[in-house]
Parts: structure tokens; C-alpha cells; sequence
């Protein structure tokens, strides 16, 4: 079907037979059969007639085809013909362009030679005329003309350099040459006589002809204007080398101040008399001050050398002052851009200060010392120094600065004798808990001394003697860390007075267990708080002396060795507290191993030792927390260190608490409960403001606590079966170990041959799988106790809800 058709005879599936049925659906509609053939014959002869009509139409076009193929081709012909005759006539047009245009090309070229011979000439008569002028104004010293004239002399003669070749240009420019090196050494002459080298006595003095001749000698060789610049300043501080000799008094260190104030005048007697002789360009001014500088260094090292012996720190100090002072006025009034010429080296010069403690000359504070977090973040600055004159002169006291380092070392040792004899004379800090642990007031005044000798030898130097003082700063730190802070923490005494039941259970409040006084507990407190500040400021120091000294010799600078003997001071004050309230608790721990628990007939409230120990806590817990107000995180690492110490010697004391009755256990779990809750609220006991534990701490107390109260359970379960027994204690405690079984056995007092079998069976249990082993366990635990214990366990959990 090619075409949308409705004609049943036009479908895919036609079937005749249906097709009849349809037109004769019953015997009457045969009546009209003949109209019925006939409609389908007049049908099929119009077919017929349309398929006849296609098929001759398809026959002619292949004919049409060809014939509109032939014209095309036709069509083609004729349009390569028009387009061969078109370009023929282009290439005589182009001839004929050619014709009419190549006499015009003749004199185009011809034009232009002419003008550039004429352009050539005229130059090469310049050139004559200059050349002629150059020599007559030479030799009549007429350097204002010369100076305009030898320039245009100069560059017109650069475009006869592919002339070189003809004799008379050749000539010309040799000429040129010759007048150039006249000029140059005339001009020399003039300078020599106006201003003669031997003697310093100025018989001439400024003239409009040596102005000129500073013009010229723009032009000429820089080698001209090199040497009048160096003959005159060498001439100009000619008298400055006579009157500063190093046999003259005022040559010494003392009297340093005259020698700036000379070169002061002369610069100032230079700008009135010659101010306008010399070209601004130039920047004679400053090159004389900068000669100055390089001639007095050399004149003031040469006489250190000779008389080092004579060097004491305050002359010293006072002599760099000065130099400094005069390097900043240079700064001010100078670019610094001779520095950069080749003919004058550039000093080298240390970086600027980023030393925090440079901002506040006058605070004594701790707070003043310690720099702020928003100076940290902000970026290093360049070393790229603000003066570029810093050093020219005061780079010659560096080999010198052993004297200050010296004196530098025996004031800090004399500041530690100080700081030491001040702490005996008026002994440890009062308590102040409202305060909290004060810094040391020492610790305050040794940083302010380190920042005044730091930013002071920053500025005589950034080299070798920086290191040296590193070193010094290392040294007093250590002093310090050791004779003033670990010199001074109190002493733990090793006897040790047992308590009775009897004393313990008389024992009041306020009763002396602990080690430590008040005063000594605050004093260790300081003196941690103290060895936290130092070991936080050691730090920055550190960065601030990397910034100071030379990039060569950062990796030079290391505090690591003294910032751990701070941490070592920390540890071990931390340490003191710690076994300081460990010991005190040990008397009620002992009276708790002492107890015989096989007597306790009932359970009660909390047991006396629980008391006891909880009344050492609340006397010292509160009062470290109020002196480490400042320094949290190491009272954190106090609770966590005390845990670890408290716990396991309470555990060990439980194994030595033997045999103990079922009631006696069950009176053991009550007080390992109330030392639970106690030790978890540890951090904030007696504080009025309640604050959660960290986790870290709290989760080292659950953990040691629960295995005590793991231990009594076991002990509280029955031993027969031994099988369920054994079970419980695998499940309860996870513990492997056959000596931790044999100190439970103990405690539930078993004979030795009960426990030698149960030990055996404990063995033969151990290599069970854990989750076999757990399984048993659990039902074990639960299915074969009898009611009567399991009635005690739901006594003792009511009890202790009930206490809560």
C-alpha cells in the first residue's frame, strides 16, 4: 500500500470469499449481480488506462534527461569562452599598465636617490662644519656650545656608519674622535686646576665654564664624568682624612658626634659654593655623603683593630647610636639611588623589625610581652629594609659586638642571682584563690629585658651576633626554668603514717592527711602557671629572632631544647599535685584492704574510707581548679593523671580486701558507686558553677570504675556451677589473665583445692571462642541463679537509687 486507502480491495489481508459475502449478504441481493460486474469491469479498465498513462510517461524521461544534460554542457562552453577572452584582455591591460608607467618608476627611483644623496650631503656638510666648530669652540673653551653642538655632531655622524668605507667620512669621524678625547682631558685640566688634589686649599671654585663643561661631559665617555666625580669628592674630603687621623683624639669612639657634624657643614658648604656647578642628575650630594660613609668605616674599623682592648659596652652602644642616627638623617634627606651604581657597592643591610615587643617600650605587664593572636595572623613582612642607608657605616662595629654580647650575659646572670634571692628573701606567692596561680613577676621582668636586648642588637646587627644572643637567651632560659621554677617546687617527704580503723573513723573534717599546705599547693600551681607562660612566650620568641636574624641563619635559631624543659617543669608540677592527693588517699585505701568484710552483717550508707577519701578530694581539688583558672588544660591533665594513679591502686586494693561475705560485697559495689559519681563530677567538685567533664577524663573513669564494680559481681555470684561461674567471669571482666582469677577466688575465700579445680576448668574455658564463650555466658548468667541472689542484686540496685 503506497498511498492511505479505505478500498477493502487495497489491504494487506484482503480475502476474497469475505470480500463477495460483503457485496452479497443474501440470496436477494443476487438480483442485482450484473450492475455488480459491471461497476467492477468499468473499474478495472480505468486501472488499466492510469498504469498505461504512467509507464508511457516514464519512457520519456530519460529522453528529457539527455537533452538538459547536452544543454548544460553547452551552457558550459560558452561561459569558459567569455572567461579566456576576459583574462587575455586583463594581461594586455597589465602590458599596457607596464608601458605607459615604466618611465614614471624611473623617476620615482631616481627622485628618491636624489633626495637621499641631497639628505647625505647636507648631513656630510653639517658634519664638516660641526667637526670645524667642535675644534675652534675646543680650543676657545666654549663648553656651553660645545655641549649642543658635539650632541648633533654625534648623531648625525651615526648615519654615516655605513659609510665608514670612504677615506674622507673615515677621516671625519677620527676627527670627531680626537676632539671628543680633548674635550675630555681639557675639561679634566680645568677641573684639576679649579680644584687641585695635592693640598687642601681651594684656589678656584665655581664658574659658568665648569658648569658647561659638566654638560659635556654628559655627552662624552662615562668615564670622564666618573673621574671628576671621584677627584672632587676626593678633593673635598681631603680635610676630613687630616683632621680624623687615628692619632687624633677626636678620632676615638667618644668624640664620633664631630665627625658627623663635619660632614654635616661640608654638605651644606657644598650646596651653597657648588650646589649649582654640578648637573642635578648627578646627585653630587649624596655621593659625598656616601663616600663619607664608606671612608669612616674603613677609618673607624681600622682604629677598633688597633685599640679593641679600649671597647667597653656603654662606649660602644653610645657610638653605634650615633651612627644609627646619622644612617636615618641620610635616609630622610637621601634617594639612595647611588647606591645602585656600580661604582659605589651596596652595604648590606638587615631587615626591618616585626618584633612585636618593638610596639610597647614602656610595659613591664606578662600581658604586654605576649603578642596578640591578630599580630600572628597577619602576614610576615618582607626583609626588604625601609633604610637603604642602614649598616653603610655601623656594619664596621659588628666584629666588635663580643663586648656587648658579654655584657649582655653576665647582666642576665646577675638578673637570675637577683630573681633567686628575691624568692628566699620574700618567699613563696600568698594563696589567692579569688586571683587563681599567679604568674611569677620574675618570669615578666626576664622577657622585658629579652625584648630591650633583642630589638637592640637587631639594630646593631642581624649577622653571627644575633646567634650569639640566641644563644644567651637559651641559656637563662634554662636557668630559669630550673633554679627558679623546679629549684623552688616543694620537696614530697617519704614517710608515710598508716591510719587505723579507729583513726579513720574519727578522722574530722579539716584534719591534716594531705602532704601539701595550702601555700605549697598555690605555689606549685604559680609556679605551673608560670612555666605554661614561659613555654607559650619561648615559642614566639623563637618566630620573632627568626624574623630579626639574616635568612642564612634562620635554621641556626632552635628554643625546641628549652621550650621541653618547660613542658618538663609542667609535668612535673602536674605530677606533684597528683601525688599529693594520691597519697593522701592512700591511709583510707589501706583501712579499706584492712576491714575484715566476711563480718559486715548489713548494708549501710558509704563506708568511712569512702568519706575520707572524698573529704581529701574536696579539700584539694577545689583549690588547684581556682589556681589553674587560667591554664584549664592542664587542670584537665591533672583529673586524667589522677584517674589513671586513683583507679587502678583502688582496684588493687578491692584484690586485697579478703574474704568478703556476700553482704560485704555487696557494701564494696555501694562504695565503688559513690567513689564513681564522686570522681565524675571530679573537674567541678565545690564549684559553684557546674561545667561538664570532657569526655577524655570521663571516659577513663567509666571505664577503670566499672571493671571495680565488674570485679565485686563476680565476686557476689555464686561458684556453683563452676562452669556458669567461670562463664561470668569471662563475660563480666574479658580478662584472660589466670593470676587476676586466682586474686577473685581469693576474695570469694575458696579453699585451695576448690580453686585449683576451678582454675583448671578457667584453662580449659579460655580458648573457646568469644562469641561461643558470650552466648553460654549469658545464659548461664541468667538461667541458674538462684532467686535468692538475684533478690539481693535487685536489694542493692534499690539502695543505691534510693541514696541518689
Amino acid at each position: 500500500q503506497v498511498f492511505p486507502s479505505q478500498d477493502p480491495l487495497d489491504r494487506a489481508d484482503f480475502n476474497a470469499v469475505e470480500y463477495i459475502n460483503a457485496l452479497f449478504p443474501t440470496e436477494q441481493s443476487l438480483a442485482n449481480i450484473d450492475e455488480v460486474v459491471n461497476k467492477i469491469r468499468l473499474k478495472i479498465r480505468r486501472l488499466d488506462d492510469n498504469i498505461r498513462t504512467v509507464v508511457r510517461g516514464q519512457t520519456n524521461v530519460g529522453q528529457d534527461g539527455r537533452q538538459a544534460l547536452e544543454e548544460a554542457q553547452k551552457a558550459i562552453q560558452q561561459l569558459f569562452g567569455k572567461i579566456k577572452d576576459i583574462k587575455d584582455k586583463a594581461e594586455k591591460s597589465e602590458q599596457m599598465v607596464k608601458e605607459i608607467t615604466r618611465d614614471i618608476k624611473q623617476l620615482d627611483h631616481a627622485k628618491r636617490h636624489l633626495t637621499t644623496s641631497i639628505t647625505t650631503l647636507n648631513h656630510l656638510h653639517m658634519l664638516a662644519g660641526g667637526v670645524d666648530s667642535l675644534e675652534a669652540m675646543t680650543r676657545r673653551r666654549q663648553y656651553g656650545e660645545v655641549a649642543n653642538l658635539l650632541q648633533g655632531v654625534v648623531n648625525v655622524l651615526e648615519h654615516f656608519n655605513k659609510y665608514m668605507g670612504i677615506p674622507q667620512i673615515r677621516q671625519l669621524s677620527e676627527r670627531v674622535k680626537a676632539a671628543q678625547n680633548e674635550l675630555g682631558q681639557q675639561i679634566l685640566a680645568d677641573f684639576e686646576e679649579a680644584f687641585p688634589s695635592q693640598g687642601t686649599k681651594r684656589t678656584g671654585g665655581p664658574s659658568n665654564v665648569l658648569r658647561d663643561a659638566c654638560l659635556v661631559a654628559n655627552v662624552l665617555d662615562p668615564r670622564i664624568k666618573q673621574e671628576i666625580i671621584k677627584k672632587f669628592i676626593k678633593q673635598h674630603l681631603s680635610e676630613y682624612l687630616v683632621l680624623f687621623q687615628e692619632n687624633q683624639d677626636v678620632a676615638w669612639l667618644d668624640k664620633i658626634d664631630r665627625r658627623y657634624a663635619w660632614i654635616k657643614r661640608q654638605l651644606v658648604d657644598y650646596e651653597e659654593k657648588y650646589g649649582r656647578m654640578f648637573p642635578a642628575e648627578w646627585c653630587m650630594t649624596e655621593r659625598i655623603a656616601v663616600e663619607f660613609c664608606h671612608v669612616t668605616r674603613a677609618e673607624l674599623s681600622k682604629i677598633m683593630r688597633t685599640r679593641a682592648k679600649e671597647i667597653e659596652v656603654k662606649l660602644l652602644l653610645f657610638a653605634i647610636q650615633r651612627t644609627t642616627n646619622f644612617e636615618g638623617l641620610l635616609a630622610k634627606r637621601f634617594s639612595g639611588c647611588t647606591l645602585a651604581d656600580g661604582t659605589v657597592k651596596k652595604p648590606e643591610v638587615p631587615p626591618p623589625s616585626t618584633n612585636p615587643f618593638l610596639e610597647d617600650e614602656t610595659g613591664a605587664e606578662a600581658d604586654e610581652i605576649v603578642m596578640e593572636k591578630s599580630d600572628t595572623d597577619k602576614p610576615k613582612k618582607p626583609k626588604v629594609p625601609d633604610n637603604p642607608f642602614h649598616g653603610i657605616v655601623s656594619k664596621c662595629f659588628e666584629p666588635h659586638l663580643y663586648v656587648y654580647i658579654e655584657s649582655q650575659d653576665k647582666n642576665l646572670g646577675e638578673l637570675i642571682d637577683r630573681f633567686v634571692a628575691d624568692f628566699k628573701a620574700q618567699g613563696p606567692p600568698k594563696p589567692n584563690v579569688d586571683e587563681g596561680g599567679a604568674v611569677l613577676p620574675s618570669c615578666a621582668d626576664l622577657f622585658v629585658y629579652y625584648k630591650k636586648c633583642m630589638v637592640q642588637c637587631s639594630q646593631l646587627s642581624t649577622g653571627e651576633p644575633m646567634i650569639a644572643l640566641s644563644t644567651i637567651f637559651q641559656k637563662y632560659l634554662r636557668e630559669y626554668a630550673w633554679k627558679i621554677l623546679s629549684g623552688n617546687l616543694p620537696k614530697t617527704t617519704s614517710s608515710s603514717g598508716g591510719l587505723t580503723i579507729t583513726s579513720l573513723l574519727k578522722e574530722k573534717e579539716g584534719s591534716e592527711v594531705a602532704k601539701f599546705t595550702l601555700e605549697e599547693l598555690c605555689l606549685i600551681c604559680s609556679i605551673l602557671s608560670t612555666a605554661e607562660y614561659c613555654l607559650a612566650t619561648t615559642q614566639q620568641l623563637e618566630e620573632k629572632l627568626k624574623e630579626k636574624v639574616d635568612t642564612s641563619l634562620m635554621e641556626r635559631i632552635n628554643l625546641t631544647g628549652e621550650m621541653d624543659t618547660f613542658s618538663i617543669v609542667i609535668s612535673n608540677s602536674i605530677q606533684l599535685l597528683v601525688q599529693d592527693l594520691d597519697a593522701a588517699c592512700d591511709p583510707a585505701l589501706t583501712a579499706m584492704s584492712k576491714m575484715q568484710w566476711q563480718n559486715v552483717e548489713h548494708v549501710g550508707d558509704q563506708s568511712p574510707y569512702v568519706t575520707s577519701v572524698i573529704l581529701h578530694i574536696k579539700q584539694n581539688v577545689p583549690i588547684i581548679r581556682d589556681n589553674l583558672a587560667s591554664t584549664r588544660k592542664y587542670f584537665t591533665q591533672f583529673c586524667i593523671k589522677f584517674a589513671n594513679s586513683f583507679i587502678p591502686k583502688f582496684i588493687n586494693h578491692l584484690f586485697k580486701c579478703k574474704p568478703i561475705s556476700m553482704v560485704g560485697a555487696e557494701q564494696l559495689l555501694l562504695d565503688t558507686h559513690s567513689l564513681k559519681m564522686v570522681l565524675l563530677d571530679l573537674p567541678s567538685i565545690g564549684s559553684q558553677v557546674v561545667r561538664k567533664a570532657p569526655a577524655s577524663y570521663t571516659k577513663i573513669v567509666v571505664k577503670g570504675m566499672t571493671r571495680a564494680e565488674m570485679i565485686l559481681k563476680v565476686v557476689m555470684a555464686p561458684h556453683e556451677p563452676p562452669v556458669v561461674f567461670v562463664d561470668n567471669y569471662i563475660k563480666l571482666l574479658t580478662d584472660c589473665s589466670t593470676d587476676t582469677f586466682q586474686k577473685i577466688l581469693d576474695m570469694k575465700g575458696l579453699k585451695r583445692s576448690e580453686q585449683s579445680s576451678m582454675l583448671d576448668l578457667f584453662r580449659l574455658r579460655l580458648p573457646a571462642p568469644p562469641p561461643g564463650g558470650d552466648g553460654s555466658g549469658s545464659l548461664s548468667l541468667s538461667a541458674p541463679t538462684p532467686e535468692q541472689e538475684s533478690s539481693r542484686i535487685r536489694k542493692l540496685e534499690k539502695l543505691i537509687k534510693k541514696r541518689l
